[in-house]
């Protein structure tokens, strides 16, 4: 009677355990990206909030898409950033995003997840999620998706 051969399954395995688990934590980000991601939302905040239209396209890539809260998607650099400052516009507030994970798919990729608030000038708050898709080009952090979600019931 032959033995079974489990190297097969053991290899198998092991590459999966391998492509599933390189995943990071914001804690296990080496500090440097950790900081220019974190740059990156802030130049995204500042440019929304001032309507710069300039710091905005040097932050997107070209490719860009965006799902809003509302339900709208932006596609590309022009829709998004013409979609962006309509918005902005038309809901006046202070915003502000605060993040609260960092997690890399690959060295050149991450998720940031931010609470997305809207300080209306009436006094009430519009609290939201966003969740960034971030990648590495050229030497820098960009922006490559974005989306936007109110809590159910928010």
């Amino acid at each position: 009677m032959k033995s079974p051969n489990f190297i097969p399954l053991f290899l198998f395995i092991l590459s999966i355990s391998s492509l599933t688990g390189y995943a990071q934590k914001s804690d296990d980000l080496n500090p440097a990206d950790k900081q220019n991601i974190t740059d990156l939302i802030g130049k995204y905040s500042q440019a929304r909030e001032q309507s710069d239209t300039v710091l905005l396209k040097s932050i997107l890539m070209p490719e860009v898409d965006q799902l809003v809260s509302s339900g709208e998607w932006r596609y590309g650099i022009s829709g998004s950033m013409k979609g962006m400052m309509r918005s902005s516009a038309g809901n006046p507030g202070t915003r502000s995003l605060r993040i609260e994970t960092i997690r890399f798919i690959n060295p050149e990729s991450a998720i940031v997840d931010a609470r997305y608030e809207i300080q209306n000038p009436n006094g009430t708050a519009r609290k939201m999620w966003s969740t960034f898709i971030v990648v590495y080009d050229k030497d820098t952090w960009k922006i490559t998706a974005i989306r936007n979600m109110l809590p159910a019931g928010g």
